[in-house]
């Protein structure tokens, strides 16, 4: 057997418990964060349909630990998972999908790239201002549309709705701006300093399981050399 025919098994061999790491850190993840999905928490002067919950922290995690990658993974399996008991003819998971997205492939891009804490702080500061903006049309061309158009539950029935619980909606860009805005920001922030005062006691867990599922074969290192 040639030395290069060993490398090569060796290669496959290592890929091959780095995918299995990769696969069973989602798995818990994704079983975490289905958990917390159903563990929702009204706010005040927010419409009942919106609900804090704190299933984005181990998708966050999972971006420091595993990559952006894996983070979008864990959001779309949680929200599938959770199809069966929509009450929303799955638009709410849709919705959760997308901005969930949005919040942990921006932290874990930022994180990769820093990995200390203060990039941790960085980038969770950096994501919750890119969910607070972006779900704004996410919410105006997409969510609301959908509530109407598949579910017959017109937009002004969303606004009256929400001004019972918030006095400053009138309209939609109100119910946007006074509603949305500052539930992403709600959302990102909690979630976010959660996080940030547990990076220290698991950081080294986290910085363990990248290092460990992103371990370079000895081909690839020979390549980039």
């Amino acid at each position: 057997m040639s030395e290069t025919h060993l490398t090569v098994k060796a290669d496959s061999n290592a890929a091959r418990k780095i995918m299995i790491r990769r696969i069973a850190a989602t798995a818990i993840l994704t079983a975490m964060a289905v958990l917390l999905m159903y563990l929702e928490i009204p706010l005040p002067f927010m419409p009942v349909f919106l609900k804090f919950d704190f299933a984005e922290l181990p998708a966050l995690i999972g971006a420091f630990a595993l990559g952006p990658v894996w983070a979008v993974v864990i959001e779309l399996l949680k929200n599938l998972i959770h199809l069966p008991v929509t009450q929303t003819m799955g638009i709410g998971e849709l919705s959760n999908f997308v901005t969930g997205v949005i919040y942990v492939v921006t932290a874990g891009l930022i994180y990769k790239k820093i990995r200390t804490r203060k990039g941790a702080a960085i980038s969770m500061i950096v994501s919750t201002i890119a969910l607070a903006v972006i779900a704004v049309p996410v919410n105006a061309f997409i969510t609301l549309p959908l509530y109407g158009s598949a579910m017959g539950f017109p937009l002004e029935a969303i606004i009256g709705m929400s001004a019972q619980a918030n006095p400053l909606v009138k309209d939609r860009l109100s119910l946007l701006l006074a509603v949305f805005v500052p539930f992403n920001l709600f959302k990102g922030i909690v979630v976010g300093l959660i996080t940030f005062f547990v990076y220290k006691p698991i950081s080294k867990l986290i910085n363990k399981t990248y290092d460990k599922t992103h371990q370079k074969t000895d081909t690839e290192a020979v390549t980039k050399e």
